[in-house]
């Protein structure tokens, strides 16, 4: 798929076929996240990836919207330094979105489809994936190949139009 078909063909899946990933398509989607641009490069992210269903069940439970996390072939949790600082805050926000979005266009790029989810439940989170106690886990990118149809360039797309959206010059 061209990249920006890719682009276009993205849309949030909340049901997956049960159908797992290919560890080279997998590894594919995580180095798009690895490679995603950061703030200084500074790369302040881990990638903690869960296949294992019982283990998918249970960290489903991290997030009340999180049922979509059950029945996916692999969710990867997005693992950060723990920081009160509101300005490195906004920075590794920014990159995780950045990270976040490369590897769900390249999930797209590979058929499977893509959808994410926030963690409420953090010392759930914590014990379940184990990372370290100076480390949090804010969002997860759930992946599995779509149940309903596959993806495909969206033609007619919920989108604001273009011209509402864009402003060349000045608003």
């Amino acid at each position: 798929m061209e990249s920006f078909d890719a682009i276009l063909s993205r849309r949030s899946v909340r049901q997956y076929a049960d159908k797992p990933i290919g560890r080279e398509d997998l590894e594919r989607i995580l180095e798009a996240g690895r490679r995603a641009p950061s703030s200084v490069n500074e790369q302040r992210w881990d990638f903690v990836v869960v296949t294992e269903r019982d283990r998918l069940k249970q960290l489903a439970k991290v997030w009340r919207g999180g049922q979509h996390v059950a029945s996916s072939a692999a969710t990867i949790a997005l693992v950060t330094p723990h920081t009160n600082d509101p300005d490195i805050k906004e920075s590794i926000g920014f990159d995780l979105g950045q990270a976040a979005m490369s590897m769900m266009i390249a999930a797209a790029d590979l058929g499977i489809g893509s959808g994410h989810s926030a963690v409420r439940d953090k010392d759930l989170c914590r014990r379940l994936l184990k990372y370290p106690h100076d480390r949090t886990c804010d969002y997860l990118v759930v992946l599995g190949y779509p149940a309903d149809r596959p993806l495909r360039p969206i033609r007619h797309h919920k989108r604001r139009p273009f011209d509402d959206v864009v402003h060349f010059g000045r608003w």
